[in-house]
Order: structure tokens, then C-alpha cells, then sequence
């Protein structure tokens, strides 16, 4: 299979109310698929060819070995008296190693594995949660081997990441009586779940992996400029600070309350009402609550029936299904217009939320479902404002910090195993006439 032909994963029905397209180049959301409301809505932006993402890049890829930005150098690293050297390697600016590095694992092509080719980080137990795969796949296993010195990071780390659809627990019948109609109820329509797992072969390294999506949850509307912006979005982040960065986006190793920055405070208010001169490109630290769903778990632990996903893949909505295990939301993005919400959960301690403030529309390509040509460089790609990227994982370059040592340090040993997930949930609330 080509690294750019799109694998399909959809609920099972006729009309599925959610799908998604995945590419194994850079293991990318090429296409999410809701339907609600007699629309098909796609609700990440990016190029409408999958070759597209060449060149416009980090447009829904996964983002690793390690997210976000490292100052480049070489770097004494240790976890629990192991030890090694990352030597960052420059790709921005002259200072800063981004998202991994030159050749991150956004531009590598991804193994699709298939039962002949089982995975080997996901036990009996968490596979029986799974259904039987069929020619209308609700998910998929994608498998990458980094080898030592990849980058610059050290050790071989071997990648595996599930990527599932959860449909919606079954509802209530509702009768209407005369003259009631369903607008302003809210409906269950799935979820889209990815767990990353990773295992190291020798020593320690660096590992903090995200998905670098970016939602737009009205541009299939096409009813001009304003549905392609996201600034009349509705966002709640249950973050209480953001990471301090300086000139050229680095940490400071300082955070910045909320609450003395409050066009950081997201309390569901619109994404434009106190839009900053730059647009939004930060890291919320999550307000901290517990989590009982680790980050990363003993080797010896991984056996036969050993299971994190029990909880993480039960159908939402109502029923009398409770969270088990699973953390509080700690994102919400909604939009009025379409009716479409999405409700995101992870085990990560906070968020980068990037407005695709940087976008330029001569460069790259928009898909037609959002209003654009499709075609590459033709003058009409998405413009600043146009996206809200979420990507949930670890605190930027935390492996630097001292007082992170043997603690949250975004470090890996190969006696541990990295346990990555987040859950959105997508409903539909049919807006009011």
C-alpha cells in the first residue's frame, strides 16, 4: 500500500455519523468525517491531495520523538541512574530543534499492521476490546521503528499506535409530542481515540509524542469568510497557566497564571473575543487532577492481560456507562453555527493551542469541501485564524529541568513502556431556528 493512500476507518452503518481517513505518511488525519443534520462536515483543515502534506507540514501528523521546540545542542540526559546524550539537531531558526527534528516522525511512512503482522505493545486483553476487522475497519494499529541516533536521539525506540472509532451508547428513544421539535437537544455521535505506545531497546531518551491536529468546525459550510474562521468557536480549556517562552519560543522554565493573562483564559467565551494581536500559539498546563491512567508503566507489567483501554474505549453518551478510570474533559470546542462539539480527555499534562496564526494562503492548498481549490500554491489556502490546533501531550523540553529528574520528565527507559492517549468525544446539538 502506498504511504499516501488513505486507509478508511468508519462506524459501522449506512450513513456512519463519524469516519476518518489516516495516511501512513507521517500517520496523518488526512479527512474526519461527521455527518449530522443531513451535512458532511470535515473537520480538519489541510491539503486536499494526501501528497499535500509534504510540503504543507505538521497538518494533522503525529509529532515525534519529542514535540514542540528543544534547543539544539548536545544534551546530558538521565532517569534513574541511566544515562545518555541527546544531541538536538537545528531545523528553525538557529536555536531550536522542532518537533523532533529535520526529519521527524511527521515526514516517515508509517507500517499499517494486519493480523499477519500482530502488534507487540497492545496485550490480548486490550485487543479483545476491539472487534473483528472487516472490510469496514472501525481502527487501525500503525507501527514505527526509530533507530538509535535518529535525530540525534539516542537508543531505538519501536512506536505503536491504535487509532479506533468508539461509537455512541445506544439512546433513549425520544417521542415528540405535537409542536416539539429537537432543536437544542444533543446527540451523541462517536468518538476517535489514539493511543500511542512506545518501547525502547537500551538506555534512556526523550519521548513526548502529540498529534498536530487543527479542527475548523464550520468551514464545510462555506458560507464565506466568516464560517472559515474559528474565532467564533467556543473554547473551554481547564488550564490554570502557560508556559513562559521567549523570543524564539523556548521555555523559560516559568509558567504565567491565566488569571493575570486573561486572553488565556478559556471559560467557553468565543475563540475571537480577546484574540491577540498574533494569534494564540501557547502551552495551557492543565489544572491538575488525578490521574490514574499512567504514562508510562513497567515492561514486566506488559502481559497477556494487562489492560489500559478497558475504560478508554467504552461507547459515550448515556446508557449508565460511567468513566471507570478515565480523567475529566479538559478541552471543549464548539461551534454555534454548525451545532458540532468536540470533548477532549487525555492523560497529558497540558495542551499547545495554536490558531494557525502563521498560515499563509499563497502557499499549501485547501480542500474544496472547506471552499478552496484543492490545488497546490493556486492563491487560496487557509488564512491566519482558520484552525484550532490541540496538541495534548507533556511540558515542553521538560527533560532540561532538574526539579523534573526521576519525575515527569519526558524521559523513557527500556525498562518502562510510554502510554500516550486522548479521547474526543463529537456531538451534535441541531441549532435553534
Amino acid at each position: 500500500m502506498s504511504e499516501f493512500e488513505p486507509i478508511l476507518l468508519t462506524l459501522p452503518s449506512l450513513a456512519p455519523s463519524l469516519a476518518v481517513e489516516i495516511i501512513p505518511y507521517g500517520l496523518t488525519f488526512h479527512r474526519i468525517f461527521v455527518q449530522a443534520d443531513g451535512r458532511t462536515h470535515d473537520i480538519v483543515i489541510g491539503p486536499e491531495d494526501p501528497r499535500g502534506h509534504i510540503t504543507q507540514k505538521y497538518t494533522n501528523t503525529i509529532i515525534g520523538r519529542y514535540a514542540n521546540r528543544v534547543p539544539v545542542g548536545t544534551h546530558a540526559i538521565e532517569r534513574n541512574g541511566v544515562k545518555a546524550e541527546v544531541i538536538a539537531k537545528l531545523n528553525e531558526g538557529t536555536r531550536v530543534s522542532l518537533h523532533g527534528g529535520p526529519i521527524g516522525f511527521d515526514s516517515l511512512a508509517w507500517t499499517h499492521l494486519t493480523p499477519n503482522s500482530p502488534p507487540t505493545l497492545f496485550t490480548e486483553a486490550e485487543l479483545a476490546h476491539l472487534p473483528p476487522l472487516s472490510s469496514a475497519a472501525t481502527y487501525g494499529i500503525f507501527r514505527l521503528v526509530s533507530p538509535d541516533g535518529d535525530q540525534g536521539y539516542p537508543g531505538e525506540l519501536t512506536t505503536e499506535v491504535l487509532i479506533a472509532l468508539v461509537p455512541p451508547a445506544e439512546q433513549e428513544r425520544k417521542y415528540l409530542e405535537p409542536g416539539q421539535t429537537t432543536a437544542g437537544a444533543e446527540w451523541d455521535l462517536g468518538s476517535i481515540v489514539y493511543v500511542y505506545r512506545a518501547k525502547l531497546d537500551k538506555g534512556v531518551t526523550p519521548v513526548n509524542l502529540t498529534q498536530h491536529w487543527g479542527f475548523n468546525l464550520e468551514a464545510s459550510l462555506k458560507d464565506g469568510k466568516d464560517t472559515l474562521s474559528v474565532k467564533n468557536h467556543h473554547i473551554t480549556m481547564k488550564a490554570d497557566r502557560i508556559v513562559a517562552r521567549d523570543a524564539d519560543s523556548l521555555n523559560k522554565g516559568e509558567f504565567i497564571n491565566v488569571s493575570d493573562a486573561t486572553e488565556h483564559l478559556h471559560e467557553g467565551q468565543k475563540i475571537g473575543d480577546k484574540y491577540p494581536k498574533l494569534g494564540y500559539d501557547d502551552y495551557y498546563a492543565f489544572t491538575p487532577q488525578k490521574i490514574k491512567i499512567p504514562k508510562r508503566f513497567p515492561v514486566s507489567e506488559l502481559t497477556p492481560k494487562f489492560d489500559l483501554l478497558k475504560d478508554v474505549l467504552i461507547p459515550s453518551g448515556t446508557g449508565g456507562v460511567t468513566r471507570g478510570d478515565r480523567p475529566e474533559p479538559v478541552v471543549e470546542l464548539s461551534s454555534e453555527t454548525s451545532g458540532l462539539k468536540l470533548i477532549f480527555e487525555t492523560n497529558q499534562d497540558g495542551a499547545m493551542f495554536y490558531s494557525n496564526a502563521w498560515a499563509d494562503p499563497t502557499k499549501g492548498a485547501r480542500k474544496k469541501i472547506h471552499g478552496g481549490s484543492g490545488i497546490k500554491d493556486h492563491g487560496d489556502g487557509y488564512v491566519p485564524g482558520t484552525a484550532a490546533f490541540l496538541e495534548f501531550h507533556d511540558i515542553l523540553a521538560a527533560f532540561l529541568d532538574p526539579a523534573k529528574q526521576n519525575g515527569n520528565d519526558t524521559l523513557l527507559t527500556s525498562n518502562e513502556v510510554y502510554h500516550n492517549y486522548v479521547r474526543c468525544d463529537v456531538r451534535f446539538r441541531q441549532p435553534a431556528t
